[in-house]
């Protein structure tokens, strides 16, 4: 009697989070950049909705990861040389696997492939499944200046209506690997599973607002707007119609949107009336509009010899209390902002707003607290609804994005 040969434990996380992609061979090749690190996320991401993933790891990405880590977590055996297996026909000839992912990609890997060349694992898997006709998408990652090399742009432009590229993130002088999520978005649209917010008609506001003391002088606060444009990022990558009220912050806004830029507080409280004449799915108020503004600003530069100057402050309208006035059935979306509170008390009052203002979901931080002023590139949120808050951990800003995105998603219908 044969003996039964034991699952792979890391298997059990097999179509945890769906099975959109139950039944899909996937091959994930891994190329030497440092970014390597992130394709053991995205191997259990396309695990966790059905995939079964086999690696391939060139000679670099081995001396940055280890060959049983691949193994540890896929539950396959990992492919670092080929042998008289003939493993690149095993997995890349035709019709032996659905997909293949080169995550992350460099200038080098892509060039190969372009060109014909296949010295390495990964490249003769390239080319058996270019040839074979097995979708290829490229996760490219490298320095920007080998990004803008004429000869790297040539290579993409010779591919590009061939094979599939999800655009890397231009960050600090580097064309950044795709978020490990952001490739699991794509392949899922690959297999035409998209986004619950596809084609849905969003309404975003972001950054400070200006309220002038006299023409020179302004009284504002410290918002970036960099949360609010990540949000609009995500949400236009998920396939939204996004339209986003924007102060003067100091992001730059996603491609694809709808922009209306405004400066003070009644501004944008205007902006938002005049597009919600237009019915929207969903309003997400992101912004950090002034509370006050002064009452009486100064037509002319107030003179700086004056010892003292008293300034008399008047409230502004909460813009988010007018959203369900003007459409009552919109999703809404709040922000609050409190200073050194606890989390008790930052989740009572974003209870307290989403009453007052009828919201559908409250996202709440801590903008005083002291790791948050160290680092604001980073943040801890809380997204409160009617029945649960949901406490997101210390994250970068884009982890916030995405799972603020995760969360609407999960409440539009």
């Amino acid at each position: 009697m044969a003996r039964k040969i034991p699952k792979h434990p890391s298997l059990d996380i097999v179509g945890s989070d769906g099975a959109e992609l139950s039944g899909k061979k996937i091959v994930l090749c891994v190329a030497g950049s440092v970014a390597a690190y992130k394709s053991i996320e995205l191997a259990r991401l396309l695990m966790r909705h059905g995939a079964s993933v086999t690696c391939v790891a060139s000679d670099a990405a081995t001396k940055l990861i280890q060959p049983a880590y691949f193994k540890w977590a896929t539950g396959n055996p990992v492919i670092t040389k080929l042998t008289g297996n003939l493993e690149h026909i095993a997995v890349a000839d035709y019709k032996k696997s659905d997909l293949i992912i080169v995550y992350p990609c460099t200038a080098n890997t892509l060039g190969k492939l372009a060109s014909g060349i296949d010295d390495t694992p990964i490249a003769t898997v390239l080319t058996v499944g270019f040839g074979s006709g097995i979708p290829l998408v490229m996760c490219l990652a490298m320095h920007e200046s080998m990004y803008e090399n004429i000869a790297v742009k040539k290579n993409i432009t010779f591919l590009k209506k061939k094979i599939d590229f999800v655009s890397p993130n231009m960050i600090e002088g580097k064309a950044k690997a795709a978020e490990p999520e952001d490739v699991l978005e794509h392949v899922l649209k690959k297999f035409g599973f998209s986004s619950v917010l596809h084609g849905k008609k969003v309404l975003i506001t972001a950054g400070p607002t200006i309220e002038y003391l006299d023409p020179v002088r302004v009284i504002t606060n410290q918002s970036t707007g960099r949360t609010g444009v990540l949000l609009a990022s995500e949400l236009i990558s998920a396939g939204a119609k996004v339209t986003m009220v924007y102060g003067p912050g100091r992001e730059k806004p996603p491609s694809g949107v709808k922009l209306v830029c405004v400066k003070t507080a009644k501004e944008m409280l205007l902006a938002v009336k005049n597009e919600m004449k237009k019915k929207f799915d969903i309003v997400i108020m992101a912004a950090a509009p002034s509370d006050y503004t002064p009452e009486k600003p100064s037509n002319s530069k107030i003179k700086s010899t004056n010892q003292k100057m008293i300034v008399k402050l008047t409230r502004v309208p909460k813009i988010i209390d007018q959203v369900k006035k003007l459409q009552k059935d919109v999703f809404l979306v709040g922000f609050k902002a409190l200073a050194r509170v606890s989390k008790k008390e930052l989740e009572n009052e974003a209870r307290r707003k989403m009453k007052d203002c009828k919201a559908d979901l409250m996202v709440a931080n801590d903008v005083g607290s002291p790791r948050y002023r160290k680092n604001p590139e980073n943040n801890e949120v809380l997204i409160v609804d009617s029945k649960k808050v949901l406490a997101s951990g210390w994250k970068t800003k884009e982890k916030i994005a995405k799972l603020i995105k995760k969360e609407i998603e999960r409440r539009i219908v």
